[in-house]
């Protein structure tokens, strides 16, 4: 295979697997859009393994190969995500030790991890967000890398949770819990689950809740965006676009706490291509 063909198989995952960061990498010129492709599309395949159901072993040894596969990319790679991640590693200073980390919170899922504070749910979004923001940040560039970096992590916190937020209850259905037990018990929940698939906790307890970790991301998306003023105008913009796309998501989600918890939320079509247009008309370099 060749190396276009394989960035290719990349930027289709992109495009049908992860659509609200699709909006902001199309943004980026060609060269970029590539290599960003790859790094996604490496990452959404071990995201997957996470998220996926059945037994744990299994599971496990897909992580490890994983992590096999990411210690020896090369372009004669039989994979063709590895073919386009190896190449996009030689052309920019991709940091690839961060998918060790994606890998590690990856493994707290399978494993069934919950988190008792704030303070260990944010080291698990460091660790699957946070990185795949420093990954991005290799691509990208910056003015100032060692400035750069914690912004770009802190970014990725913001974006996981409002994926959280936005998954409260399929995660549940799923036997898996990512808000801390300390906020639940503040707010006197339990997100325990009726015989009809809906929460027992009362619903204004429930939308306190959901209220309060939606102001708390605010505050990382309030840090992390200091990154757009650090990246050159193609790069802010998608940025700004993907910042944008959830946290326009985020606001629909505090909104209405309830429907949030009822059913997943997304964002209409034209209302990301929209953020997506601003972000791009908004980049001032």
């Amino acid at each position: 295979m060749s190396v276009q063909q394989a960035y290719r198989v990349c930027e289709d995952i992109v495009r049908t697997r992860a659509r609200n960061f699709s909006y902001g990498i199309r943004l980026l010129p060609p060269p970029k859009r590539r290599a960003l492709s790859a790094v996604y599309a490496f990452a959404r395949r071990i995201d997957d393994i996470g998220d996926s159901d059945g037994p744990t072993a299994p599971r496990l040894a897909r992580l490890t190969e994983a992590r096999d596969a990411l210690r020896r990319p090369d372009l004669s790679h039989d994979d063709q995500v590895m073919v386009a991640l190896a190449d996009a590693a030689r052309r920019y200073p991709i940091p690839m030790a961060a998918f060790e980390e994606l890998i590690e919170g990856c493994t707290a899922d399978v494993r069934g991890a919950t988190y008792q504070t704030f303070t260990d749910l944010e080291a698990y979004c460091r660790y699957v967000a946070g990185s795949v923001g420093r990954l991005s940040l290799g691509v990208f560039g910056a003015d100032d890398p060692q400035a750069a970096a914690p912004l770009a992590d802190a970014l990725g916190v913001a974006l996981q949770i409002t994926n959280i937020l936005r998954d409260v209850r399929e995660d549940r259905l799923g036997g898996r819990v990512y808000l801390p037990a300390e906020d639940l018990a503040k707010f006197g929940c339990t997100l325990e689950i009726d015989e009809r698939g809906g929460f027992t906790d009362p619903p204004r307890r429930l939308s306190e809740l959901v209220r309060f970790e939606a102001d708390r991301a605010r505050e990382w998306y309030g840090r992390g965006l200091r990154l757009v003023p650090l990246l050159d105008r193609r790069s802010a913009a998608c940025t700004a676009a993907m910042a944008g796309i959830y946290r326009s998501l985020l606001d629909r989600i505090a909104a209405d706490p309830l429907r949030a918890l009822a059913a997943r939320s997304s964002l209409p079509t034209w209302r990301k291509a929209l953020v997506a247009g601003r972000a791009l008309s908004g980049a001032g370099r």
